[in-house]
């Protein structure tokens, strides 16, 4: 009988087995996607939350690699940079301005990245060293109202146009207020000088209805016929024109401005082929399209995707003359234009 009742036990005690074991691997193959990602990337990144949330989505669903994305200020992105043990989270690569790049592979923070995908890339998108490459880029542009148009006997295509024409009301985004919006003084300043920049500034001024604190006002303003044209960064126009409003794109023939995003892998990176692997498809189509899709839309720098293809301004010209001001020297450009013109 205890032979019997010892058997009964053993018995019992595999059916258990059994079952645990079923119901283990069945709540394993119900796990979502995310759980059973078999590779991490942390990237610092000074970009808006918005813009890469829908990114890291993305490519961890196609790719089952989970990307942590480190929302971080340009001065916060640069400490971390040069003292790695402030933070658990040991970055891979570093999504940014192209400032912060330039000056993070000066510090020896990155290393070299040469890719097929990366080759298709122009040389004035990337670094003369492969240290880190430009992704995307965002120009500035003449956002017009469609009907103020129809009333011009001739449209405004250059800067000196825009300031010499008469009866225009302009919205701007104030140089003291966004990094796009200061770029463009700087740039201009680099690529003529700062007299006759400011020349053109002091024609455009008393024109100017609003020089307003975001990026998107200037549009929103053109699309609601508060003034006629605003001069404004291409990813807002290109976001109120899919909305509906009625704005029309003039790229300056003179040339323009533009905001350069760029990546670059880190220099101590346990993870070096995923790094690489992100890198090119930061540069492809894929990423373009889940952009678009969420309504942010950029230039990318790989002229060979379809997005490129298909942008209607691939005649646009970008001024080269990067600015190499220094800190010190941006703000007494921004002081010299507060004091001799905004105030006036």
């Amino acid at each position: 009988m205890k032979r019997y009742t010892l058997l009964l036990f053993i018995a019992f005690m595999l059916v258990l087995v059994i079952i645990g074991g079923t119901t283990y691997l069945a709540g394993y193959a119900d796990r979502p996607e995310e759980d059973k990602a078999v590779q991490n990337l942390t990237v610092y990144t000074t970009l808006p939350t918005e813009n890469l949330a829908v990114l890291a989505a993305d490519y961890e669903k196609a790719n089952k690699v989970k990307v942590h994305f480190v929302p971080l200020t340009e001065k916060e992105l640069l400490i971390r940079l040069k003292d790695t043990q402030l933070s658990k989270d040991k970055g891979d690569l570093v999504l940014t301005d192209r400032e912060i790049l330039q000056q993070a592979a000066v510090d020896g923070k990155l290393v070299k990245y040469v890719s097929e995908q990366s080759d298709l890339v122009p040389e004035k998108f990337k670094d003369e060293n492969a240290f880190w490459i430009g992704t995307w880029y965002d120009p500035i542009v003449f956002c017009a109202n469609k009907d103020y148009l129809k009333t011009l006997p001739r449209i405004p295509v250059t800067w000196n146009d825009l300031a010499d024409s008469h009866n225009v009301r302009i919205g701007i985004t104030d140089f003291l207020a966004a990094d796009a919006s200061s770029n463009l003084l700087f740039t201009l300043v680099a690529q003529y000088d700062e007299n006759q920049v400011f020349m053109m500034l002091r024609k455009l001024h008393p024109k100017v209805v609003q020089y307003s604190k975001y990026l998107s006002t200037p549009v929103r303003m053109a699309g609601m016929g508060e003034v006629d044209i605003s001069i404004a960064v291409q990813s807002e126009t290109l976001r109120y024109i899919n909305e509906g409003f009625p704005l029309i794109v003039i790229y300056p023939t003179d040339g323009t401005a533009y905001k350069l995003t760029g990546a670059g892998i880190l220099a101590g990176t346990s993870n070096m082929e995923p790094a690489k692997k992100f890198m090119d498809w930061l540069l492809g189509d894929e990423v373009q399209l889940i952009l678009q899709k969420n309504g942010f839309f950029f230039v990318p720098t790989n002229h060979a995707t379809m997005a490129y293809k298909s942008f209607s301004g691939k005649n646009l010209v970008l001024f080269d003359n990067v600015t190499n001001l220094s800190e010190q020297q941006k703000h007494a450009v921004l002081d010299r234009w507060v004091k001799n013109i905004r105030l006036k």
